[in-house]
This record gives C-alpha cells, sequence and structure tokens, in this order.
C-alpha cells in the first residue's frame, strides 16, 4: 500500500510551482482571438496583432524570426568599424513590423510563403545599408545594417518643383536615412503622412529612432510608390496580377518586379549589372541563413530584373520632330 506521505513534498512542490508555469506560457504565448464575420476569420493576436485581421490568423513573425536569426543575418552591424554601432536592433524591428502584421507584412500565407517575403524585404534593407566589400571580414554580406544614413551626401536632395506640396524646411538635407533610405522631400513628405510623423521638417529622426526607420521601410515596401502600381508586397506575395502590358515588359510577381517597382532604372532594364546583383545576392543569402535555401526563389526571370522594362522611368527619352 502507497504511503501518502512520501509523495507530500513532491505534491507542495508541484502546486507550488503550477500558478508560475502556467503564468509562464500565457505570456510567451499571447492567446488568439478569432471572430467569424460574413464566414471569415478575422484573428487577433497580442501586440503584434492587435488589430483584427486574416492576416492574424496565421503565424506572426516572432512565431517564427527569433532575435538569433536577425543577429545572424546582420553580424557585423555593431563591429567596431561599422558606422551605426548600437543603433539597429531585433526589437526595433519586430515593433515596427507590429504596425503592419495585420497588413499581411510577413504574415501571408504558410510558413515558407511568409519567410520568403521577411527574407526579400531583409534582402533590400541588407544590400542597401551594407559597408561589406570583397575581402571583408566575414564576407560582403554580413555588413548589413552598416549605416543609417548617407555618410557623405553629394546634395541636400531638394527639388524645388514640390514646393507646393513638400516643400523643404530652410536649412534641411533630405539625403539618405533609414533602413530603406529615404531621399528628396518629396518622398520624406508622403512616408512622413503615412506614418504619421513629421519626416518633411524633421528628417533627421530617422537617424535617431531605429523603430520608426525599420516602419518608415516597411511603409515603402507595403505602398504603392506611384498610383496605378502595385507594392513591392503585392508584387512579391502573389496578390498583384500582371496584365498584358506586364507581360510584353517582362514584368512578373516576385523578387525582379519588387527591385523595378523600388529603384526602377537606377537597378532594372540595363541588363546584368552590379547594383541588381548585389541586392539578389543579399536576398538569396538571407534564405540559406534562414534554413529556407535559395532553391525557393525561383528561377531567374522571377528573381531578377534585368531584362524588364521599368514601371516608372526617372526620364524622359527625347524624340526628334
Amino acid at each position: 500500500m502507497l504511503n501518502f506521505k512520501m509523495f507530500l513534498p513532491v505534491i507542495c512542490l508541484i502546486l507550488i510551482l503550477s500558478p508560475a508555469i502556467s503564468y509562464a506560457d500565457e505570456s510567451a504565448v499571447p492567446s488568439k482571438v478569432v471572430k467569424v464575420v460574413k464566414g471569415k476569420k478575422y484573428c487577433t493576436k497580442g501586440w503584434e496583432c492587435s488589430t483584427p485581421s486574416v492576416y492574424c490568423c496565421n503565424l506572426t513573425i516572432s512565431d517564427y524570426f527569433q532575435t538569433y536569426q536577425f543577429e545572424n543575418l546582420f553580424s557585423k552591424r555593431n563591429s567596431p568599424v561599422a558606422h551605426a554601432v548600437g543603433f539597429w536592433d531585433y526589437e526595433s524591428f519586430i515593433h515596427a513590423a507590429a504596425l503592419f502584421q495585420p497588413l499581411g507584412f510577413g504574415t501571408t500565407g504558410n510558413k515558407t510563403a511568409q519567410m520568403l517575403e521577411l527574407s526579400a524585404f531583409l534582402g533590400h534593407v541588407g544590400a542597401k545599408t551594407s559597408c561589406g566589400y570583397g575581402v571583408a571580414t566575414g564576407g560582403p554580406l554580413a555588413w548589413g545594417l552598416c549605416y543609417n544614413k548617407e555618410m557623405s551626401p553629394s546634395s541636400i536632395y531638394c527639388d524645388d518643383y514640390f514646393k507646393l506640396t513638400y516643400p523643404c524646411a530652410p536649412g534641411v538635407s533630405y539625403h539618405g536615412r533609414g533602413a530603406l533610405p529615404l531621399y528628396w522631400n518629396y518622398n520624406y513628405g508622403p512616408v512622413g503622412e503615412g506614418l504619421k510623423q513629421d519626416l518633411l521638417n524633421h528628417p533627421e529622426y530617422l537617424e535617431q529612432n531605429a523603430t520608426l526607420a525599420f516602419q518608415a521601410a516597411i511603409y515603402q515596401w507595403m505602398k504603392p510608390q506611384k498610383k496605378g502600381l502595385p507594392s513591392a508586397h503585392d508584387a512579391f506575395v502573389g496578390n498583384w496580377k500582371p496584365n498584358k502590358n506586364d507581360t510584353e515588359a517582362k514584368r512578373v510577381p516576385g523578387f525582379g518586379t519588387t527591385m523595378n517597382l523600388l529603384y526602377g532604372d537606377s537597378v532594372c532594364g540595363q541588363g546584368d549589372i552590379d547594383s541588381m546583383n548585389i541586392i539578389i545576392s543579399h536576398y538569396l543569402n538571407y534564405l540559406d541563413l534562414l534554413g529556407i535555401g535559395r532553391e525557393e526563389a525561383g528561377p531567374n526571370e522571377v528573381l531578377s530584373c534585368a531584362e524588364q522594362k521599368v514601371f516608372n522611368p526617372s526620364y524622359t527619352p527625347s524624340t526628334s520632330s
């Protein structure tokens, strides 16, 4: 016959620890709240997905992207020779992403699709903020998030053509800042409006607040650059359906078209140039580091924009009369 007194100490220990264990579990995994409206599921899930959304019924970014993975992608950003030591961190990125996850950023599709979009976005960020070079320690692709601003601006990037809509503030320079660097008053203005921040008068906010700097980058990814065009997000996740003109221009859903939308003819439609290949290399490297594998990036016509006609040319070719 079992002696109850023998198990009393163990039972007491379990009773003491049980509330703490339960509380820890609840705080680590926010509970998902599901509502069905007209046959569609809308979910909220903690601070990352506090706005009801169909996308919040999927995994959130912190479910599949952890601090150690962020550190692995941007392993040299806090090296002594980096220019933004101590600025960029995982928490700032996750809090910035929380604003856009209910809209589908990193929450569209299954886990693989979500990680592909995250890798694509961060591939752009890594390439545009890198100070890596061919013989850099750790390789040239390890130096993303080295910068948070343009170090030697050649201009104050003030276009007076927009003086009625986005007038330049006196003494202010609109040189490159942020995770996807913003340039020109006509870009600082609308991004600031979208984020409810006065970036037109205070562009320096992007080099003072890492969460805001990431938010400005994600805003550019999620928002169409021009009326009638898709966003980079929609082009990547398959929400955008090419029309006949797009097909003739060799524009297809995928990573290549995100470069077309974000950079136009500075990167795309010029063949196999370095500025394009550097961005692609960061994307493929991040796919490998996150364990997805670069083979998931698709064929070259999806990955590249070398042969694509650009959506929005930066100049109008002259024509003879």
